[in-house]
């Protein structure tokens, strides 16, 4: 168990149960004040290692990940792991996947799926979850099962 994220961390969203969750641009700088318990990183290669515990998930820029049954299974880990811990999702511009995640996050936290996108731009990003495809996976993710 670790303190939650400051509510006045950039990046931070509350999901409607009142967990918090981190979305990050990994080609910024790491935010100044508390760093993650666990990070889920988004991304096409294989990012660098951090001091905290995370899971690479592949996935390309602008696309949708590789494997869609081990993005289900990630994404289900980290939005348990929000119960008490602070957790990271990021990736290049932490806007299109981090957003997509976050709202797959908001999903397995009871927002219904088509209202998931508006959802993080409202309370995260404006401009989060980049593609109609990203948009159309939200719209149909599930948790695992």
């Amino acid at each position: 168990m670790t303190d939650p994220w400051p509510i006045d961390t950039p990046g931070v969203l509350r999901l409607p149960s009142g967990r918090l969750v981190r979305g990050r641009a990994l080609r910024r700088p790491l935010p100044e004040g508390p760093v993650p318990a666990f990070a889920v990183h988004l991304l096409g290669r294989q990012p660098p290692e951090t001091p905290w515990p995370s899971v690479w998930l592949r996935w390309p820029d602008f696309r949708l990940p590789a494997d869609r049954d081990e993005a289900r299974t990630v994404l289900a880990e980290a939005w348990e792991r929000t119960a008490g811990e602070r957790v990271e999702v990021a990736c290049g511009g932490g806007r299109g996947r981090t957003g997509t995640a976050l709202a797959c996050l908001a999903v397995l936290d009871g927002v219904p799926p088509d209202e998931a996108v508006a959802y993080v731009r409202r309370h995260y990003d404006r401009h989060a979850v980049e593609t109609p495809w990203q948009r159309r996976y939200v719209r149909r993710f599930t948790p695992a099962s």
